[in-house]
């Protein structure tokens, strides 16, 4: 199966790793950067939201690894989606992306572990009040 010259590995594995471990449907909202609200402080703003399939799993010890440097507390997990998403970059005043799963917990994306061209794996943080 090739998509725009490249072979899709991912497609071509995609229904053995399901039958262990279903995708989902997901609402994902996109940064689309900051308003400066009346009180100056930065409100993040977001893209209208879209469903994606995704795929929620424990973080590897390899991922742990590389979020040791963001200072991001709390619950993580690792999620697989189809396309490519956004973390926070802070030089960019970029807020992350944000995932609302079927219970209504909103997870924030706080870095991109892996980038390809038919899907990517990020790390998310769940937000407060989810």
């Amino acid at each position: 199966m090739t998509i725009g010259g490249g072979l899709n590995l991912h497609g071509i594995v995609r229904g053995a790793i399901t039958t262990v471990n279903e995708d989902v449907t997901v609402a994902y909202e996109r940064s689309n950067g900051f308003a400066i609200g009346q009180s100056g402080k930065p409100t993040p703003q977001y893209l209208p939201v879209e469903p994606i399939r995704a795929q929620f799993q424990a973080l590897t010890y390899k991922d742990l690894a590389q979020l040791d440097g963001i200072n991001q507390n709390g619950v993580r997990r690792g999620v697989y989606l189809y396309g490519s998403a956004d973390g926070v970059v802070r030089a960019d005043a970029k807020g992350g992306d944000l995932i609302t799963d079927s219970e209504n917990h909103v997870w924030l994306v706080t870095q991109n572990l892996e980038q390809w061209p038919f899907w990517c794996k990020v790390a998310v943080t769940l937000q407060n009040g989810s």
